[in-house]
């Protein structure tokens, strides 16, 4: 009677075996599974399914051979509840890209941030799926889970990344500089920029120079001692961290732990986005403990080499406009902040995850690039030898 079951299931292209279907019917023989259809579906599964990929097939399989059967006494079907998050997602606007057209921007950064303190003063309870009110769904400018050009996000998750700012205390995690694959190639590429000098005290020596001073003084033995040899390049990396660039992640943190390993003089910063007044070293205490960009520009001098990585994937309002970061209020802008350590560090590249055919698409990309002086290069292979020939 489970015959339909087994050719359903090879059908399906899931690997069953004659000896696997045999094993369910001894184990229905010995009443295993007696008559709840339940303790049933659970055997067949466990006898018939050994790899997890295979799962919701088999449920698909499942309840077409026994569409027929009865639901087991003692389960109300009016009891069964959806997911609340099912629904939610029920009620979230799903544009056509004509539709996304017709939906117009309020008209700039400071238009939006005053047109949200009134709708704060004036709305007093919770709203859905409109295009007005602070709520989810719909094409409204402030909320979550809709559709608006440019807007504020307040709670739930980024989905077309388009906010200027955002209402959420965020976390961020550190990046792992243990990671060791593909960062070999990272390494060679990476090598173009070490430069090696002999300073400080004689303590190696100097084999060539030995024999020559030796064969000089008639075979008396003259040792010639040089300094020890060390890799003379100071970096100081600015690492974009949190949001789109969750995407990236991967390969940052290949990047990350090369240049831990090829580098002995190296000071690392995280930033968010765009480069503002302070930057942090640990995310997880980004807000108690910070140093202020001034600080980092007081302290490493100008013979550092910069390198940014990011996908400088933001709204424009972020770089060119006081306030435009999404976490804080700046008091100045982003740009004023980047041409200070570029008016300090005359050796500076960006490096950009984002896809190169990517980049006229977004006005952020172009707008830093531009700011950067084309010193942008993508974070690929060719890329980072580009970058490395520039800095040299």
């Amino acid at each position: 009677m489970f015959i339909d079951l087994f050719l359903g299931l090879k059908q399906a292209g899931l690997p069953v075996s004659l000896r696997e279907y045999l094993t369910l019917l001894e184990a229905m023989q010995a009443r295993v599974a007696a008559y709840s259809v339940d303790n049933f579906y659970y055997l067949s599964r466990s006898a018939l399914v050994k790899d997890e990929r295979y799962l919701d097939r088999f449920d698909r399989v499942f309840g077409e051979v026994f569409k027929g059967l009865e639901r087991p006494e003692g389960i109300d079907p009016d009891a069964v509840s959806i997911p609340e998050e099912w629904l939610r997602k029920l009620v979230e606007k799903l544009l056509t890209d004509e539709e996304k057209a017709m939906i117009e921007a309020l008209g700039g950064f400071d238009k939006i941030m005053e047109t949200l303190k009134e709708r704060l003063r004036e709305q007093q309870g919770r709203h859905q799926g409109g295009s007005k009110w602070i709520g989810t769904g719909g094409t409204s400018p402030f909320g979550s889970h809709g559709y608006n050009p440019e807007g504020v996000r307040i709670g739930g998750e980024s989905t077309h990344r388009r906010a200027v700012k955002v209402w959420e205390k965020r976390t961020f995690k550190n990046l792992d500089d243990g990671i060791e694959l593909g960062t070999r190639n990272i390494k060679v590429a990476l090598r173009r920029l070490r430069r090696f000098a002999r300073e400080g005290a004689a303590t190696e020596l100097d084999l060539d120079d030995t024999i020559r001073s030796t064969a000089d003084n008639a075979g008396y033995l003259d040792l010639k001692m040089v300094p020890e040899r060390h890799n003379a390049v100071k970096v100081l990396i600015f690492f974009d961290i949190g949001g789109s660039m969750d995407d990236h992640i991967r390969v940052c943190e290949e990047l990350f732990s090369a240049v831990r390993t090829e580098f002995k003089h190296l000071e690392y910063f995280y930033f968010h986005n765009c480069l503002y007044e302070s930057v942090w070293r640990d995310n997880k205490r980004r807000w108690e403990e910070r140093m202020t960009t001034e600080e980092v520009l007081r302290t490493y001098p100008r013979d550092y080499k910069v390198i940014f990585v990011g996908d400088a994937s933001m709204s424009p309002y972020e770089i060119v406009y006081p306030g435009g970061s999404v976490e804080h209020w700046n008091e100045e802008a982003g740009r004023v902040w980047m041409e200070r350590v570029l008016k300090t560090y005359s050796n500076a590249v960006w490096l950009n995850p984002q896809p190169l055919a990517w980049w006229d698409r977004m006005p952020s990309i172009r707008l830093m690039k531009e700011i950067m002086e084309d010193r942008m290069f993508p974070l690929t292979l060719r890329g980072l030898d580009d970058a490395m020939r520039e800095l040299t």
